[in-house]
């Protein structure tokens, strides 16, 4: 769906195409440009069209647990919204968009539902609180598996038990790839069963660790030639002219559906040898879960994501790993003085959960000590639209573990709130 962060379907609602008859927003949403407007008015209309809502699908779990962040600190303005009829000019600024959302949906005051949704949301525990606010809603569907895994827990909390989140399939924008045959299955035990007739697909072994950081086997095999319990990086030959390119993906060989083999998505595949790639996006979420283990109740982990730069390190230069990371309003992470010990303490168990090619890496003196950083909250919805103006799609957006545009970069570092490595002394900032 083109540029729409979450799409919410409904049989009883038709328009003039597939694609927007899937959707309670309209066209003017659909096809908006501004991710965050977006974002509030595809709420605003299913919460205004809430009985027609039957199901509730994003492209990926990311921007579907960015539409539920922003359902919990804008509930408010949206039940105000309900109440008078309107769309709130301070929050959706786009005029064709703002228009078709108060005269085509809104279609004046509806006192009694903003009453029912703020009854909803001013619990305390949201857990569930979508099937209350959509009861006819069947299922949610998204992508969950790799970088998306870490968004699970939260959607399946709003979710709650009676709402399934169903797994979709594995396609990439080169080919289809995979079939999802158990789509209730979490995130850690799916699998897709190959798509043969997709295209042409060889597997190249592929071993995380192998000197010291990934490295592929130079043979690739076909699809009689894998083994279960073996790792490969994926190879497509397209229908339409893609000759044994490089899907990018980390996949393991989980059993065979007849004679198609089940694929379990490992990670993305580290860029090539000569970018001198010590982190894999594996390593940064093994990181990251015993980072919010350590935390505990001191708050809860938002997002993150690692980058790498050079450093100064006297005669030699040594480049600097670090790992940003947006907490939750009110986490003790956001006063520096609480933080400080923390960050100091928990560095040397961050560093322990990295992979081989760090570890490697940091023997031989090449990598600094991981630096632990911080950053303000909304600091990653700012990345994400800095990385859409710079060309990303807005449909397709899927928040990097690992960031290596300068640019981006540049939003991290200067939104760090407190860092600290395992032997320096807390920065603030």
């Amino acid at each position: 769906m083109a540029a729409t962060a979450w799409g919410i379907r409904s049989s009883g609602i038709r328009g003039a195409s597939p694609v927007m008859s899937a959707c309670v927003s309209p066209a003017e949403v659909i096809l908006g440009a501004d991710h965050q407007q977006q974002m509030y008015c595809h709420l605003l209309c299913g919460l205004r069209r809430w009985d027609a809502v039957d199901c509730i699908r994003a492209p990926y779990a990311a921007a579907l647990a960015r539409a539920l962040r922003l359902l919990q600190s804008k509930w408010r303005q949206l039940c105000d919204d309900l109440e008078c009829g309107t769309v709130c000019a301070d929050v959706v600024t786009d005029a064709a968009m703002r228009g078709a959302v108060q005269d085509g949906v809104l279609a004046g005051p509806c006192p009694e539902l903003a009453g029912r949704v703020r009854r909803i949301c001013e619990r305390d525990d949201w857990r569930g609180v979508l099937r209350q606010l959509w009861p006819d809603a069947r299922y949610i569907s998204c992508v969950t598996t790799g970088t998306m895994e870490q968004y699970f827990p939260a959607i399946k909390h709003f979710a709650g038990e009676a709402l399934p989140v169903l797994g979709t399939d594995y396609l990439a924008s080169e080919c289809a790839i995979g079939i999802n045959l158990e789509r209730t299955s979490p995130p850690e035990e799916t699998t897709y069963v190959l798509l043969p007739r997709a295209a042409y697909f060889e597997f190249i072994p592929f071993d995380m660790d192998a000197a010291g950081r990934g490295a592929a086997a130079a043979e690739p095999v076909d699809i009689a030639g894998v083994e279960a319990g073996k790792t490969y990086e994926l190879v497509a030959t397209t229908f339409r002219g893609l000759y044994r390119y490089k899907v990018g993906d980390v996949v393991k060989i989980a059993g065979f559906h007849h004679s198609s083999p089940r694929l379990q998505f490992v990670t993305r595949a580290p860029p090539p040898q000569e970018h001198g790639e010590v982190l894999t996006e594996r390593d940064v979420m093994a990181a990251m879960d015993t980072f919010q283990l350590m935390l505990k109740d001191g708050g809860e982990v938002i997002e993150f994501a690692a980058f790498i730069i050079d450093g100064d390190g006297g005669q030699r230069r040594r480049r600097c790993a670090t790992i940003a990371v947006e907490v939750s309003n009110g986490s003790k992470l956001l006063d520096h003085e609480r933080s400080a010990a923390f960050l100091r303490r928990c560095t040397a168990p961050l560093e322990g959960c990295l992979g081989g090619a760090y570890r490697l890496s940091r023997a031989t003196g090449d990598v600094a000590p991981l630096e632990v950083a911080v950053v303000r909250p909304g600091t990653f919805d700012r990345l994400a639209e800095a990385a859409i103006r710079g060309g990303a799609p807005a449909n397709q957006y899927k928040p990097p573990k690992i960031v290596r545009h300068r640019h981006l970069v540049d939003v991290l570092q200067s939104s760090v709130v407190c860092s600290s490595s395992s032997i320096t002394e807390p920065a603030a900032h």
